[in-house]
């Protein structure tokens, strides 16, 4: 499977039972199946004494630079994140230093579908909604979990390509705090 393999970078909502499926997915698809290379944060590799600003500019200059791709797995309450906004933000943007990354995401089996296996758009993050609501415009990608290996290399490989000839919409105000609510 090594072909069309790119630096992925997931962001996710890193409690239970999220960070689960994130081990699980890295390891199958990054480990196992050789679809992706992760470049994401782990656990402890920032000090989450660090001031906001630091934080943001070690995710983007060190994690985000590298990678060309970025998957959001999405859970119940991913979108009140303020590290995801601020990632998926850092992801689009195309500047000399970090070039602009493609967007996917995936809803984990833990996120609450609705009837017809319809998801709420005021349940994921505004920014993903915000680059994937106009299909003739579309920059973020969504889909539903998947253990297929080839099926996943040709969404990161779409993704991929769609960087560089859709433009993203990154004007949603970003996220100061973590949200509480249930929607946005």
């Amino acid at each position: 499977m090594a072909n069309d393999v790119h630096n992925v970078f997931v962001s996710y909502h890193h409690t239970e039972p999220d960070q689960t499926y994130r081990n699980d997915f890295e390891r199958y698809f990054a480990s196992h199946h050789e679809v992706m290379i992760s470049k994401s944060v782990q656990i402890g590799d920032i000090d989450p004494n660090l001031q906001t600003d630091t934080v943001r500019q070690k995710i983007r200059d060190e994690y985000l630079r590298i990678s060309t791709v970025t998957i959001v797995l999405i859970g119940a309450n991913t979108w009140q994140r303020k590290h995801v906004d601020w990632e998926i933000s850092s992801s689009i943007r195309d500047t000399a230093k970090n070039p602009r990354s493609g967007l996917i995401g995936i809803f984990l089996p833990s996120y609450p579908m609705g009837e017809g296996n319809k998801f709420n758009p005021k349940t994921i993050p505004p920014r993903l909604y915000d680059n994937w609501k106009d299909e003739n415009k579309r920059y973020a990608h969504l889909y539903n979990w998947t253990n297929d290996p080839v099926k996943l290399q040709q969404w990161i490989h779409k993704a991929f390509l769609d960087r560089k000839t859709i433009l993203p919409d990154n004007s949603y105000p970003h996220f100061v705090n973590n949200r509480t609510s249930d929607h946005w």
